[in-house]
């Protein structure tokens, strides 16, 4: 019968390198497993690059690792990590065929072991951050939350009529692009990107799949064409920014079960009577986002909101429909 019972290690805040991440088990320190899986390194030369923490501390993608133990690290992250390298070898046609589950999962374990690299940090800072993620309830209650789906990875788990995030897979034009691998991640919104060669996956965690609903007609313009790769950080843009005036968290409920059962059932709801779904959209917030996105091609926020009431789009015309771009001039 397998394990359904599942870890809680928010209750007891049990961050440690003595204990798995994934179940809890007591482990040593030398039991780890990458955070972002090592075919993923060699393939784009990542082991040795640097990488900014919260407290101000450097590490490298080769010494992000996170506590685990043997029996889920060799079942449960090893052939997820196997099922999305094999996924990545036929790039966009590759991940597009992946149950978009298992992208949740692999989005959700880089993203939690971020995470929980912060928060062991947070015990012995270099620079304690302003605002220590381990002292804001909100937001631990908002991880908690997100954990308990996580674990759909170790514990046999079937989401009713939901799938816990937005996910979009988007597809790069050669031409004028020389970024083999991206990644960029919102520990406070839960949003996360990554770009796998000519494949972009931008992700928000624990919205229930609203955000796609939201920007569905925009995202099927995209779909099985190559975008430049200024369209691509406008669409991350329009994500991370949905993310950021996102107003809501699930529940999840786990459905009663039998003991016999070979999995969980989990049903969700979102309070959408008590609280609107998104905060208003705010022009010059956007902005701000869409500035950052477009740092590589030094487009100002003075540029963005030349229409104040409309900010510029790279993405479609005037029309609302899609803006060829095979090449772009600074």
């Amino acid at each position: 019968m397998p394990d359904l019972k599942l870890y809680d290690p928010f209750t007891n805040m049990q961050f440690t390198d003595e204990n798995c991440f994934l179940c809890g088990t007591t482990i040593t320190k030398e039991h780890r497993t990458p955070v972002f899986g090592e075919w993923m390194q060699d393939k784009y030369n990542l082991r040795n690059k640097e990488l900014l923490m919260l407290d101000k501390s450097v590490t490298t993608f080769d010494q992000l690792t996170i506590p685990c133990c043997d029996q889920c690290h060799l079942n449960h992250v090893l052939p997820l990590e196997s099922e999305i390298e094999d996924a990545a070898k036929t790039e966009y046609d590759g991940i597009c065929t992946l149950d978009q589950k298992r992208i949740f999962q692999w989005i959700g374990k880089m993203y939690y072991g971020m995470l929980v690299t912060e928060l062991i940090k947070e015990k012995d800072p270099l620079i304690m951050p302003e605002n220590p993620v381990s002292e804001n309830p909100q937001m631990l209650g908002k991880f908690k939350t997100f954990y308990q789906v996580l674990q759909s990875l170790r514990v046999p788990m079937k989401f009713s009529d939901f799938l816990p995030c937005s996910v979009f897979i988007l597809q790069v034009a050669p031409t004028e692009d020389d970024l083999p691998f991206e990644y960029q991640d919102e520990l406070t919104t839960m949003c996360f990107s990554i770009k796998l060669g000519p494949v972009v996956i931008v992700c928000k965690l624990l919205d229930n799949g609203i955000i796609r609903n939201v920007l569905n007609r925009l995202y099927k313009l995209t779909e099985d064409r190559e975008l430049h790769p200024i369209q691509v950080a406008e669409f991350k843009a329009r994500v991370f920014y949905a993310a950021y005036i996102f107003n809501v968290v699930p529940d999840y409920f786990i459905r009663p079960g039998k003991p016999e059962d070979e999995q969980l059932i989990l049903d969700s709801l979102i309070d959408d009577i008590t609280n609107e779904v998104f905060n208003p959209f705010e022009p010059l917030a956007y902005a701000h986002m869409l500035e950052e996105m477009l740092k590589p091609w030094s487009i100002r926020e003075k540029d963005i909101l030349e229409n104040p009431q409309k900010p510029i789009s790279f993405l479609t015309d005037d029309n609302g429909e899609f803006k060829t771009i095979k090449q772009f001039a600074k």
